[in-house]
């Protein structure tokens, strides 16, 4: 189990750099947002024994998984359906500020999850300085911080 936990926090991280790079389109970083957080509340979920059937269930038991509230899995719960609306029906309708509020929230997600400060000053740094994030060279740090 601790070697596929391991390899969803890589996937995840694999997304991070990416995800905060405003060179990237709005909905581009989006979905690589949206997926890395995916992957680390999946990879929560994993560490508890568990499996889910859907894909959003794993934003659902953060309080329970990582004893984060409803301020960071309403907001993954959100993007979870902004996401489907886009796969399913062609409607990915993202902003600016989402797509910051997602990258805030992989952050908490993140931390809880062991990935220490590296990982929480990389996301900070893509919230609030994408342009100078996209060449930050902590990120390759990122990936064996968690």
């Amino acid at each position: 189990m601790h070697a596929e936990v391991a390899g969803l926090k890589r996937s995840a991280l694999a997304r991070l750099k990416d995800a905060g790079n405003p060179a990237n389109s709005l909905e581009s970083r989006f979905d690589l947002a949206y997926n890395f957080a995916h992957a680390l509340c999946l990879a929560a979920l994993r560490w508890h024994g568990y499996r889910a059937g859907n894909r959003y269930i794993v934003f659902q038991v953060l309080p329970h998984t990582l004893g984060l509230g409803p301020e960071v899995w309403r907001v993954l719960a959100k993007c979870h359906a902004i996401r489907n609306l886009g796969e399913y029906e062609g409607d990915l309708n993202v902003d600016e500020r989402l797509v910051a509020d997602l990258i805030e929230a992989c952050g908490k997600v993140a931390a809880r999850l062991g990935g220490g400060n590296t990982v929480t000053a990389c996301v900070f740094l893509l919230i609030r300085q994408p342009e100078e994030a996209a060449d930050h060279p902590a990120h390759s740090g990122c990936i064996t911080g968690l």
